[in-house]
C-alpha cells in the first residue's frame, strides 16, 4: 500500500510538471503563429518565385534533353555523311539512320547543295516517322512545290558555316507537322559545304511540356521564338499567329510589356512586374540556349496571396486541435505510468529471450573464413549485423560439382517474424539447390513453396547465383533484390532484371541471366542496410560512398572491414535502422579466360536496330576501341543485320536474327544467323564505280560497305540457316 501511494505521489508531480510544459508550449505556439502570419505574405511570394524559377529550369532541362538528342543524332552521323558524299546513291541511308536510331527525331534529310554534284542538281531524300504507327517513309524534298534551297533550315547553316536551329514552321509537303529543324553543313574532302544534314523534332511535345508547368492554377505559360513568334500559349489563336510585339501593342500597358519582350528576345532571364487587365502580374522568364527560344511564366499576384486570408483560421483550428491532443496525451501518460514498472520487467525477460534467439539464428549463417581453405581460386568474406536482436537478412554459400552456389536475401519486416521467415528461406535454398543447378529453377521452386502458405503476406528480396569455378561463367536470378556490384577494371552494377520478391505470387516465372567473370573480378552482394544507412541528418550512405571505399584494391575481408568502418563513421550516433549484410566473392582462377562470347537476339523489325548499336557499344567499351573503329564496326553490322530484317523472312512473319560476338585479344568475330530464305550476300559482284550512277544496277552498296569495313566476310548455309561471318583484326 505504501509503495502504491508513493508511486501515485510521484505520478501527480510528473503530471503537474507536464501540465506546466503544456501551458508554456501553448503560449510559444501562439506567439509563433502570430509571427508566421506577419511574414506569410513575404514568404509565399518568395516561395512562388523559387517555384517559378525551378519550373523554368526544369522545363529548360527537359527541352535541352530533346535538343541535345537531336543534335547528337546529326553529329554522330556526320562522318558517315561525309564518307557517303562520294557515293550519292547511298545518301538516303543517312537520314534513315538518323530517324530510326533516335526516337525524338521525326524527320531527317541529306540535302545536296545545288552544283555540288553535277549528276544531282537537286537531291534531298527525306525520311519521316509516322507519329501514330512509328513507321518510316521516304520522300523527296527536291520538288518545285517544296524548293528546299530557299528554306531557312538550308540557307542559314550555309550562311553561318555552322549548325543552326530553325524558326518553328509547318513543314508542308515535307513532314506536314509543326516542327523545328537542326541543321549542320556537310563538307566534302576539299572543305567545301556540299550538303546539309538535318534532324526535325515535332513541337507537339513542347506544348504538352509547357502545359505541365503549374506553379499556380491561373498561371500563364508561354514559349517565344528568337523572332518573337508565340510558339506555345494557352490561347490557341495566338500560337504561330501573333508575335509578342503585336500582343503588347494591343494591350493597355504597352511600355511594361515591351520591356519584358525586349529582355526575353535578348536572351536574358529574370522577373518583372507587369500590370495587365487591371491586376498586377509577375513575369518570370529564361532563355533556352542554342535555340533562341525563351520560356515565361506569368503569375497573377492575387493567386499568390489567396491562402494568406485562410491562414489565421487554419492556425487557430490547429492550435485548438493540438491542445486537445496534448490533454488526451497527458491522460494516456497518466494511465501508462502505472504500468511502466511492470513493462520494464517484461522487457528484461524479452531481451533475454531475444538474445538466445539471436545466438540460434546466427548459428545458421556460415561465419568461418576462409570458408574453403584448400581452394586458391576464391577469396571469400561475409558479415551480417542485425539492427535488432534478431533480423531478417541472410546469406549462404556452398560448392557442389565445381560450382559455387550462393545467395543473399532480405525479409520484409523486422524482429522475430522476419527471423523465422529468414530461417525458412535459408533452409529452402539449401534443400532446393542440392539437386538443382539453375538459379531460375531454384528461385522459382522457393517462391512456389513460400507462396502456398504465406498467410502473413511477408516476402523476401533474394539474389541467387551459380558460378562455374572452371570457366568463370556466372548464372544468376534476381528476385527484387539490390543489384550486386561487380569489380573489374572499374566498378559497376551487375545488370539484373528486377522480377518480384519471393513469396508474393505463386507460379511467377523468374528470368535467369548470365555474365562472364575474369581473373581478379569480384562481386559485392549487399542488403539495403548498407546503402540506406542514415546519419543524424537523415542522409543515406548511398552507392557512391560504397564505390569510393571499393576503389582501393584489397582482399575480401579487408574490403568488408573498410565498408563497415566507413558506415560506422558516417552514421555516427544515429541508431541502426536496418540489418546490414554483405557478401564479397573474389574470383581468382589459375588461368585467365582466353576469349569472351557475347550474344544478341533480335526480331526482324527494323525498329530494333538501336539494340544492335548498344550491343556494339558495349563490346567497344570492353575492348577499349577508338570511336572511329567502333562506329565502322557498328555500320557494317547494321548493314548486314538490316538486310536480313528486310529480306530474309516473308512480310508480316516474325523471325529471329541472332548476333554472336567472339572477343579475342587481337580480333573481333561476328556471326549473324537467321532461319530465313537462302541468301548469300557475298555472291554479289563488286560495285563498278566507273559506271555512271543512273546506269548501275540497284543494290550491292551494302555488302560493298561491309567488305570495306571488315577484314573477312564469309557466308555459309547449313541446317536450314544462313550464317554470315565477319572478322575485324585489331
Amino acid at each position: 500500500m505504501k509503495s502504491d501511494k508513493k508511486d501515485r505521489r510521484k505520478l501527480g508531480m510528473a503530471m503537474g510538471a507536464g501540465l506546466l510544459l503544456v501551458i508554456v508550449a501553448a503560449l510559444t505556439l501562439e506567439a509563433t503563429s502570430i509571427i508566421q502570419y506577419l511574414f506569410a505574405q513575404r514568404e509565399i511570394k518568395k516561395e512562388a518565385s523559387l517555384r517559378a524559377e525551378s519550373e523554368l529550369k526544369s522545363a529548360e532541362n527537359k527541352i535541352m534533353g530533346v535538343v541535345n538528342q537531336a543534335e547528337a543524332a546529326v553529329r554522330n552521323s556526320l562522318w558517315v555523311a561525309e564518307w557517303c558524299l562520294e557515293y550519292p546513291d547511298s545518301l538516303e541511308r543517312i537520314p534513315q539512320r538518323v530517324v530510326s536510331e533516335n526516337p525524338v527525331v521525326v524527320g531527317s534529310t541529306m540535302a545536296l547543295v545545288p552544283g555540288s554534284n553535277p549528276q544531282y542538281p537537286l537531291y534531298a531524300p527525306y525520311v519521316a516517322r509516322d507519329l501514330e504507327t512509328g513507321e518510316l517513309k521516304m520522300l523527296s524534298l527536291a520538288t518545285e512545290e517544296y524548293n528546299y534551297p530557299d528554306k531557312e533550315w538550308f540557307t542559314k547553316p550555309i550562311e553561318l558555316n555552322d549548325s543552326y536551329w530553325s524558326e518553328p514552321y509547318f513543314d508542308e509537303n515535307g513532314g506536314d507537322i509543326l516542327m523545328t529543324t537542326f541543321s549542320m553543313p556537310v563538307k566534302d574532302k576539299n572543305g567545301s559545304i556540299a550538303a546539309i544534314l538535318t534532324a526535325d523534332i515535332s513541337l507537339d511535345w513542347l506544348t504538352d511540356l509547357i502545359g505541365e508547368l503549374k506553379v499556380y492554377p491561373n498561371a500563364f505559360n508561354m514559349v517565344v521564338s528568337r523572332s518573337g513568334q508565340i510558339m506555345v500559349c494557352p490561347i490557341e489563336t495566338l500560337v504561330m499567329q501573333t508575335t509578342v510585339d503585336q500582343f503588347a501593342m494591343e494591350s493597355e500597358n504597352y511600355e511594361a510589356l515591351d520591356r519584358v519582350n525586349r529582355a526575353m528576345l535578348s536572351g536574358q532571364s529574370g522577373e518583372m512586374p507587369v500590370r495587365y487587365l487591371g491586376q498586377t502580374n509577375h513575369v518570370y522568364f529564361a532563355p533556352v540556349e542554342r535555340t533562341g527560344w525563351s520560356l515565361s511564366i506569368v503569375l497573377p499576384e492575387k493567386d499568390l496571396y489567396s491562402g494568406v486570408r485562410r491562414i489565421g483560421m487554419i492556425v487557430k483550428l490547429l492550435q485548438l486541435l493540438g491542445l486537445a491532443m496534448l490533454i488526451v496525451i497527458l491522460r494516456v501518460v497518466a494511465k501508462n505510468q502505472i504500468k511502466y514498472q511492470r513493462m520494464n520487467e517484461q522487457k528484461e525477460r524479452m531481451e533475454n529471450e531475444l538474445h538466445i534467439a539471436s545466438e540460434i539464428q546466427m548459428a545458421m549463417i556460415p561465419k568461418t573464413f576462409p570458408p574453403f581453405p584448400d581452394r586458391t581460386d576464391l577469396d571469400f568474406a561475409a558479415s551480417i549485423v542485425p539492427a535488432k536482436e534478431v533480423g531478417g537478412d541472410l546469406y549462404d554459400y556452398f560448392i557442389r560439382d565445381e560450382k559455387l552456389y550462393f545467395c543473399i536475401g532480405d525479409v520484409s519486416g523486422k524482429g522475430i517474424p522476419a527471423s523465422l521467415v529468414m530461417a525458412v528461406t535459408r533452409s529452402l535454398f539449401r534443400a532446393t539447390s542440392a539437386h538443382e543447378t539453375s538459379p531460375q529453377h531454384i528461385v522459382t521452386a522457393m517462391n512456389n513453396t513460400m507462396s502456398e502458405s504465406n498467410e502473413s503476406s511477408m516476402f523476401v528480396t533474394f539474389f541467387c547465383g551459380v558460378l562455374n569455378l572452371a570457366t568463370g561463367q556466372l548464372h544468376y536470378c534476381n528476385a527484387g533484390h539490390n543489384p550486386p556490384l561487380i569489380l573489374t577494371k572499374d566498378i559497376r552494377l551487375l545488370p539484373v532484371q528486377a522480377n518480384i520478391p519471393i513469396g508474393i505470387q505463386h507460379g511467377f516465372v523468374y528470368n535467369e541471366q548470365e555474365a562472364q567473370l575474369q581473373y581478379d573480378d569480384s562481386l559485392l552482394l549487399y542488403t539495403d542496410g548498407l546503402t540506406e544507412a542514415e546519419n543524424m541528418q537523415s542522409q543515406q550512405f548511398g552507392l557512391k560512398r560504397v564505390e569510393s571505399v571499393l576503389r582501393t584494391r584489397r582482399g575480401s575481408q579487408e574490403h568488408l572491414e573498410a565498408l563497415q568502418a566507413a558506415v560506422t563513421k558516417f552514421v555516427g550516433e544515429a541508431p541502426q535502422s536496418d540489418d546490414l549484410t554483405m557478401l564479397f566473392i573474389h574470383y581468382l582462377p589459375k588461368e585467365d579466360v582466353q576469349f569472351k562470347e557475347r550474344h544478341l537476339e533480335l526480331h526482324n523489325d527494323i525498329r530494333q536496330i538501336p539494340k544492335l548499336a548498344e550491343f556494339v557499344e558495349g563490346i567497344a567499351q570492353e575492348k577499349q576501341l577508338n570511336q572511329s573503329l567502333a562506329m565502322g564496326i557498328n555500320l557494317a553490322l547494321e548493314e548486314a543485320v538490316s538486310n536480313v530484317m528486310l529480306y530474309a523472312y516473308p512480310k508480316e512473319m516474325d523471325g529471329l536474327v541472332e548476333v554472336d560476338a567472339i572477343l579475342r585479344k587481337d580480333s573481333l568475330e561476328f556471326v549473324i544467323t537467321d532461319s530465313g530464305v537462302p541468301f548469300d550476300p557475298t555472291a554479289a559482284p563488286e560495285v563498278d564505280f566507273n559506271i555512271p550512277i543512273e546506269e548501275r544496277p540497284i543494290g550491292g552498296l551494302g555488302i560493298h560497305l561491309v567488305r570495306q569495313l571488315m577484314d573477312t566476310v564469309n557466308y555459309e548455309r547449313k541446317e536450314d540457316k544462313n550464317y554470315l561471318k565477319m572478322k575485324k583484326n585489331l
